[in-house]
């Protein structure tokens, strides 16, 4: 706003003079909203636009220049022209502006000092209110300190009034209760006068025990009375058995005497009078027990559940409604006589056949399922009855396991006997002991599920174990005569598969069919298969009835150990039959050994009995060669179920897992016993038919070679025939055998040859020419002795090789013969004894000369 000095109000002056209209400058001018640019025109506006005006008048007279309304002067582009005809300033007001800027600044200046005077009293005057306000304050703070400590103090003294109070409330509630209990007390021992009255009549007592609308309340009175008696008297005994007590002190205090012995006739007294009472009151009881009972029951068969249920609820003041639990239970019909003897048929089957494990396990769980609905339905009506639904569930299922259950395990399990076990045509001992885990199994399942459904604190599992105990006490012994069965009626199987077989074969060839026989009833391994499979078997029945790890070990070991004696005997048997063939086969060639002079007829009957022999031989080679890999891969397959099945089991028990490996290395070594003899008696058996080849075949023209020019180098018909012979008959041995026990057999039946073969060539001369075919022999042995991989045999037949170089070289040749090989030298002698011209050439003297320390 803009004032004259005398207080008016003016607006924009067009006079070009300030003095005529002074500015002044206002405070309020700079609240609110301020702008500069507005303050600075309030201050030139009242100039500017008179000079404008006057600018504009001069203006229209030329028609050359515009005035803008900001004051500013704008020129066309002839603007120089317009210059020159404009005469005086440009802006006249200048001085006018600068007097008013002048004054302006003054103005403010003075305003400045004006609000900094009123800043500084401002500022004291809040200093002042400040200390002012912050003694009030102080003041207040003070005020609310104590006015917190007043109402701490009535705190306290409420929570102390509150305190009494509920201290007068439980005096009043416990004075309450103590009133409702004398009231009710008076009540009781008015019924119990009427009861009282006298024994037997309940004519007289009130209309309340007989009013069928109040049997509740009558049964909670009743129950009570029988309450209240049994403290009356428990009371009286415990006063009677104090005042004993203190009577055994009569010689000393004579007056506590006469005291005990008036209480105790008091008491007996009083005991006495309340007889007629608990008599009535019992029978009272008893009458309004049957009675609701009787109301059950006939809701009951309505299935009415409304009803059931206020008859169980009254019935639960009298034993927790025990008799009326049972009673239910006992009347379910699932336990009806005729039920539970129906539940056998279709488990057992028919009356003349013999039942399946099979199905016996799927009837048995359809049996037990219907058992398990029938629970579950019962468990909805128990609920919706009883105001104790878990303790009729547990009566419930624990009937089930003490009376369904044993009645089906009754018929379903009967224990044969271990003197007399049944036939194998009948079931024998393992019909027994499937039927057993069929039936634990299933009714382990059915415990569990009982369990699901509901039984209350009943241990149905150890309810459930409790129905097998007498058969799984002495369940071992059983599962041991079981498998000692199964071995007995296996072998007697085989051994009439054998004699049919042997039957067949008919009266032709008995020297052959000797070991045909034998043949016929050889180790299997589809036999021995079948042993494990069984022993399988008895080992999961054991993980099922043993639950702890102690007992579990020892049953495993036992039925592994029938197993070691069922797989020990019969491969040991086996290898026995095996051998029978070996020495029926020796038996058959020493029985037809002949002389030497026999006639042609003679000779050409042995001769053929001894080819029988001999094909008798070869077979019975083979077959205790099969024999013996069989029984090989059953040891194999024993221990490759021990370590799988068996071991794992036996660890948890100290000492259990060494004794069964000691037990398995014992069967091996019967085994290795029995295929070891049996094995030399190859070695007898082969060699004996290498020395018949040998009799038979071996020419004395052999190697005495009656051709003077080159005589033939072929090995001779006994050497290619004894070769034969053993290369087709030890195709079952390198098939049988191998590792270790190969190796030995292989270099004991090398040796054997080797020392077969020097006997034989001992009964020949030989010349050069017949060495030469001796070399040739002794060549095609030692070749194939190599593939015995026998290093010491091999180094015998090279010696051989070596030394049948006597009969090729001059006579004058022998010194030098053996000159690096010294240690042959004696067993070169007797090579040199069979040169043909051992004599004439009187080698005996030259080589006495040459080797004096061998002679």
């Amino acid at each position: 706003m803009k004032e004259t000095k005398d207080g008016t109000r003016t607006g924009r002056s067009k006079s070009s003079s300030t003095d005529s209209y002074p500015l002044v400058l206002d405070i309020d001018d700079f609240k609110g909203d301020f702008s500069f640019d507005a303050l600075f025109g309030n201050l030139v506006n009242n100039l500017l636009p008179s000079y404008l005006e006057d600018e504009t008048d001069a203006s229209e007279g030329h028609g050359a220049n515009d005035v803008m309304s900001n004051g500013h002067l704008r020129t066309p582009s002839d603007g120089g022209k317009l210059a020159q005809e404009i005469p005086g300033p440009l802006f006249p007001e200048v001085d006018a502006l600068l007097s008013l800027f002048k004054n302006s600044c003054t103005q403010l200046t003075d305003l400045r000092k004006q609000i900094d005077g009123k800043l500084y009293n401002l500022k004291n005057e809040v200093a002042t209110q400040d200390s002012k306000h912050r003694k009030t304050l102080s003041e207040l703070e003070k005020g609310v300190d104590g006015l917190f400590d007043s109402f701490a103090r009535l705190d306290s003294r409420i929570s102390s009034v509150g305190q009494t109070a509920a201290k007068i409330g439980d005096h009043l509630q416990s004075a309450d209760v103590q009133r409702e209990t004398a009231s009710q007390t008076i009540d009781l021992i008015k019924y119990l006068m009427e009861f009282n009255s006298s024994p037997g009549d309940l004519m007289e007592i009130s209309p309340l025990f007989s009013d069928d609308g109040r049997v509740a309340e009558a049964a909670a009175i009743a129950q009570k009375l029988r309450t209240f008696f049994f403290s009356i008297r428990y009371r009286s005994m415990k006063c009677s058995l104090t005042s004993m007590n203190l009577g055994s002190f009569a010689e000393e205090d004579i007056g506590r005497q006469g005291m005990a012995v008036s209480s105790v006739v008091g008491n007996a007294t009083a005991s006495r009078g309340l007889e007629v009472a608990v008599v009535n009151l019992q029978e009272y009881c008893n009458e309004l027990e049957n009675r609701l009972l009787s109301r059950f029951d006939a809701a009951s068969q309505k299935r009415e559940l409304s009803s059931m249920a206020e008859c169980a609820k009254i019935l639960s003041k009298f034993n927790r409604g025990t008799s009326a639990m049972q009673h239910y239970v006992g009347l379910c019909p699932m336990f009806d006589l005729e039920v539970m003897n129906a539940d056998a048929r279709p488990v057992l089957g028919d009356p003349g056949s013999q039942p399946s494990p099979n199905n016996v396990a799927r009837e048995l769980s359809s049996l037990y399922k219907e058992i398990t609905d029938t629970v579950r339905k019962e468990s909805a009506t128990i609920t919706a009855v009883f105001p104790f639904p878990n303790d009729v569930m547990l009566i419930l299922v624990q009937r089930v396991l003490e009376d369904r259950v044993p009645k089906l395990l009754e018929k379903l399990l009967i224990k044969p006997s271990l003197v007399n076990p049944p036939p194998m045509e009948e079931g024998g001992l393992i019909l027994y002991l499937r039927m057993l885990a069929v039936a634990y199994e299933k009714t382990l399942d059915l415990a569990r599920d009982l369990r699901g459904v509901g039984c209350g604190d009943l241990d149905v599992e150890g309810l459930t174990e409790s129905l097998f105990v007498p058969h799984k006490d002495i369940y071992i012994e059983y599962e041991r005569a079981s498998l000692m069965q199964l071995y007995k009626a296996k072998t007697e199987e085989l051994q009439l598969e054998s004699q049919q077989s042997s039957e067949s074969m008919g009266t032709i060839g008995r020297s052959k069919g000797a070991s045909v026989a034998s043949s016929q009833q050889t180790i299997s391994v589809t036999v021995v298969t079948e042993f494990v499979r069984w022993n399988e078997e008895a080992v999961s029945r054991c993980t099922l009835f043993s639950s702890q790890p102690a007992t579990l070990a020892a049953n495993v070991r036992a039925v592994f150990t029938c197993l070691l004696d069922q797989v020990s005997l019969y491969i040991t048997e086996g290898l026995e039959r095996a051998r029978d063939g070996l020495t029926e086969a020796a038996a058959l060639r020493e029985h037809y050994l002949i002389g030497t002079i026999v006639s042609r007829r003679v000779a050409a009957a042995a001769a053929s009995a001894a080819e029988a022999a001999a094909a008798a031989g070869e077979s019975s080679f083979r077959s205790f060669m099969v024999a013996v890999q069989r029984c090989g891969s059953s040891v194999a397959i024993v221990q490759q179920y021990f370590s799988n099945s068996i071991s794992r089991l036996l660890l948890p028990v100290d000492g259990a897992h060494a004794a069964s490996c000691e037990e398995m290395a014992t069967v091996m070594s019967r085994a290795e016993g029995a295929a070891y003899k049996g094995l030399q008696q190859c070695i007898e058996t082969v060699m004996a038919e290498v020395e018949r080849l040998l009799s038979a075949e071996q020419k004395n023209t052999d190697y005495r070679s009656t051709d003077d020019g080159i005589g033939d180098h072929r090995a001779t018909i006994a050497c290619t025939r004894v070769i034969a012979y053993l290369s087709r008959v030890l195709e079952a041995a390198f098939t049988a055998l191998e590792g270790l026990n190969k190796q030995a057999f292989l270099t004991e039946l090398g040796n054997r040859l080797h020392k077969g073969l020097l006997n034989h060539w001992h009964k020949f001369t030989f010349n050069p020419s017949g060495g030469l075919r001796l070399k040739r022999d002794i060549t095609e042995y030692g070749e194939f002795v190599r593939s015995f991989n026998a290093p010491t045999v091999d180094e015998k037949f090279e010696v051989l090789s070596i030394m049948a170089n006597v009969f090729i070289v001059a006579p004058e040749s022998l010194s030098t013969l053996f000159e690096g090989t010294p240690s042959i030298r004696k067993d070169a002698q007797r090579f040199i004894q069979l040169r043909d011209d051992y004599k004439s050439a009187k080698l005996a003297a030259r080589l006495a000369s040459l080797w004096p320390s061998s002679s």
